[in-house]
């Protein structure tokens, strides 16, 4: 199976990786997996201020942050893990990498937002459920 794990650096990262870890169905070499990172956007003023060198590294370094914790998760289970930093809305540019990557699985942890934070903001996972016909799986 081609999985897609969604990271993000927050605790629930950290949940969802011990779900993984859990259960070893899901947890494996007979798997391949990638983790993505999305970052948000500069503001365009920013961007321009800083030029395009400057920006470029700051979102490799905040990728890097973000994703080096688990491939050394992940490399302790004796699993390689292949990774991708994105910069955009993270639901819809998870969504696109699972659908164009051809992924079997997204893996992300959530957390619960009351239904009047849902409907003011939304959250990252149901923006991939929204957009997204690969199968997610949510880990709590």
């Amino acid at each position: 199976m081609n999985i897609l794990l969604a990271v993000d650096g927050s605790p629930y990262t950290k949940k969802m990786l011990a779900y993984l870890a859990a259960h070893d169905e899901m947890l494996g070499t007979t798997h391949s997996y990638t983790a993505i990172t999305v970052q948000p956007p500069l503001p365009p003023r920013a961007r321009a201020a800083l030029g395009k060198e400057t920006v470029d590294s700051y979102y490799a370094e905040e990728g890097e942050k973000v994703v080096s914790p688990v491939v050394k998760f992940m490399a302790r289970h004796g699993v390689q893990l292949k990774t991708i930093t994105k910069v955009g809305p993270a639901g819809e540019t998870i969504a696109k990498v699972a659908e164009s990557g051809k992924y079997d699985l997204v893996v992300m942890g959530t957390h619960g937002h009351g239904s009047l934070g849902k409907l003011v903001m939304g959250s990252v996972s149901t923006q991939v459920l929204a957009n997204c016909t690969v199968p997610v799986l949510l880990v709590r």
